[in-house]
């Protein structure tokens, strides 16, 4: 059986996709695609989103041959699913005829936008297509393509949020320092995760843009699976609240910490019993240790108010350990740092780092840990990202393009034809018809699914670097819709009024 956890196959999808193969008309050919309707959170100032994430779905869903046991567990089940009074339809037959043709394998065409690439709302990431007597089959799959929507939304979520640590960096941060920004982000979110294959997917979004990480499935799924052994997530010895009030005082905890990994760089949390108190008198009793043992301890609020905590920590770092003052006129602690994982946003970054900026500390003093915020605040609507038909040639060889366009929501329009998505000479994706695409030019939609496996992906690495210099790249937003788009646009929508006109007249 191919199915996850033992459910088959034909059951991934929802309820309603079964009945669609015996309602679609009579077509040869039929072509869907997806895009991300808005930016992040509705950000109509900076449009650009990183998609990511597609691989997985491909290699462990799409790529997996159907078995005639599948067919038989699925109809078992949909025999039972029905809420009313008939059979609940299932397309037995033509997925029995394509186990027996086409090896098991899905009869569809899939082209989809290389990992990491950077593009801006509405460009087409995928398009699907199938054609003969498959064609009613044409969604069945978008229920698990769909789900691309999550590390594609936490990767332009932590790309977005290295940019406002960049800036810190760049108003406070000399050169030699900046190798620290790679690691200023690190990812707590494991543990508010609905499961691991959320972790795994979600945590190697975030690390297209960081190497920090406590979410260990997502950093050993990343260098084993995808990057040919070559490790990329990384994170530090650290205690936690029940490790520091498992000993009698807080000094003992931080003494035994600096004794064990005080060579290194590790973490202390300071806040378990009083906070300010373990600032200002256990951090200097341990000052001589920790400085004999020449590491870098890192001190860790997870109370009280994000910022002041923030500042208290690098006022006492400098009075115990020193500090000197870079080029750029800031302060830069002498062995010590701070981490802040307490219930960051990316609007928390913004004040940490501006009051730290204000009271003359370097952003490089400062790491941030963020957990639901980046795997798990998150969700499908918020980049808007839908999947949509939008074209179909009927049996009798009739081409319709075709979009959908609301009276009710402007916002959920979708785009007539067949896609190219190719880059102008800004290097920006606009999206073309096919009919109208520049010849010799690249398209970016390239197959990763042809009734079978097609697709050798890029590791990791390349797609770290593929996000970095795409993301700087691009304008922040864009009109990536081709003149030659826009005129098929305004005459489907000419169409389709026409229609409804002489519908309400007949």
């Amino acid at each position: 059986m191919s199915g996850f956890y033992g459910i088959p196959l034909p059951v991934l999808t929802d309820s309603y996709k079964p009945s669609h193969s015996f309602l679609f008309p009579e077509a040869k050919k039929a072509v869907a695609y997806a895009e991300f309707r808005s930016g992040f959170k509705n950000d109509n100032e900076d449009t650009r989103i990183v998609f990511y994430g597609f691989r997985y779905i491909i290699e462990n869903y799409i790529s997996v041959k159907w078995t005639r046991k599948d067919v038989e567990l699925a109809e078992k089940f949909f025999a039972t699913h029905n809420a009313g009074y008939t059979n609940f339809p299932f397309p037995k037959d033509l997925i029995l005829k394509f186990i027996e043709e086409n090896d098991g394998y899905f009869p569809i065409k899939i082209e989809a936008l290389p990992e990491g690439t950077v593009a801006h709302k509405h460009t087409p990431v995928f398009q699907i297509t199938t054609e003969g007597e498959y064609t009613p089959l044409l969604t069945y799959l978008e229920t698990l393509l769909l789900m691309a929507w999550y590390p594609s939304t936490v990767a332009t979520c932590s790309r977005r949020a290295r940019d406002v640590i960049e800036k810190a960096y760049q108003d406070t941060v000399d050169d030699d320092g900046y190798w620290t920004l790679e690691s200023r982000l690190h990812d707590f979110g494991f543990r508010g995760c609905t499961g691991i294959e959320q972790s795994m997917l979600g945590g190697a979004a975030h690390l297209l843009n960081f190497t920090g990480t406590d979410t260990l499935s997502a950093a050993y799924y990343v260098q084993y699976h995808l990057n040919n052994g070559k490790p990329i997530g990384s994170s530090i010895p650290a205690t936690e609240h029940s490790v520091m009030t498992a000993y009698k005082t807080e000094r003992e905890a931080i003494s035994k910490m600096i004794e064990l990994f005080g060579f290194g760089a590790f973490a202390c949390v300071m806040d378990s019993y009083d906070y300010a108190f373990a600032l200002e008198k256990i951090l200097p009793s341990v000052a001589s240790q920790k400085l004999e043992k020449g590491g870098f301890m890192v001190l860790r609020p997870d109370s009280g108010d994000q910022v002041e905590v923030v500042l208290m920590a690098l006022r006492a770092a400098e009075k115990v350990f020193g500090c000197d003052v870079n080029k750029k006129g800031y302060k830069v602690l002498r062995g010590c740092g701070v981490i802040q994982g307490d219930a960051v946003t990316s609007e928390t970054l913004s004040a940490i780092l501006a009051a730290a900026k204000e009271a003359g500390y370097s952003a490089q003093n400062i790491a941030f840990g963020m957990g639901g915020a980046l795997l798990q605040k998150v969700n499908r609507d918020t980049m808007s990202f839908a999947c949509k038909l939008s074209h179909i040639t009927y049996s009798d060889d009739t081409k319709r393009d075709v979009m959908k366009i609301p009276k009710s929501d402007g916002g959920k329009i979708s785009l007539p034809g067949e896609f190219v998505v190719q880059r102008n000479a800004e290097g920006v994706p606009i999206i073309h018809p096919k009919e109208s695409a520049a010849p010799n030019t690249e398209n970016l939609l390239r197959v990763v699914y042809d009734h079978g496996k097609v697709c050798d992906w890029d590791d990791f690495d390349t797609v770290r670097k593929r996000v970095a210099k795409e993301w700087s790249a691009l304008p922040t937003k864009y009109d990536n819709i081709s003149p030659e788009l826009r005129v098929k646009i305004d005459k489907t929508i000419e169409t389709l009024k026409k229609n409804r006109e002489s519908l309400q007249m007949g």
